[in-house]
C-alpha cells in the first residue's frame, strides 16, 4: 500500500480548492469507483480507480476532502 509523506497530519498539496465534506454513496466496480460527495447542499461526484477507493478505505459516512484541481472554474448568478 502508498504511504505518503505526512507534515503534521497533513499530505501537502499544491491544489486550492478543498472542500470538506461526507461520503454519500462508494459503487465499486471491477476498475473504477463512483463516489458521491456531499459539501452543504451541494453533491460532488468523482470517478475514481477502484485501487484508490480499497486504499483509502472509503464508506459512506466517511469525512473526506473533495480536492478540485482545474484550470477554469465558472461562476453562475441567479
Amino acid at each position: 500500500m502508498f504511504s505518503p509523506s505526512v507534515y503534521n497530519g497533513f499530505m501537502p498539496i499544491s491544489a486550492r480548492n478543498k472542500l470538506r465534506g461526507t461520503i454519500e454513496e462508494v459503487e465499486l466496480g471491477d476498475v473504477m469507483a463512483h463516489v458521491v460527495v456531499r459539501v452543504g447542499e451541494n453533491l460532488i461526484e468523482s470517478a475514481i480507480t477502484r485501487r484508490s477507493a480499497d486504499e483509502l478505505k472509503l464508506k459512506k459516512g466517511d469525512t473526506v476532502f473533495a480536492v478540485i484541481k482545474a484550470t477554469e472554474v465558472m461562476i453562475q448568478k441567479d
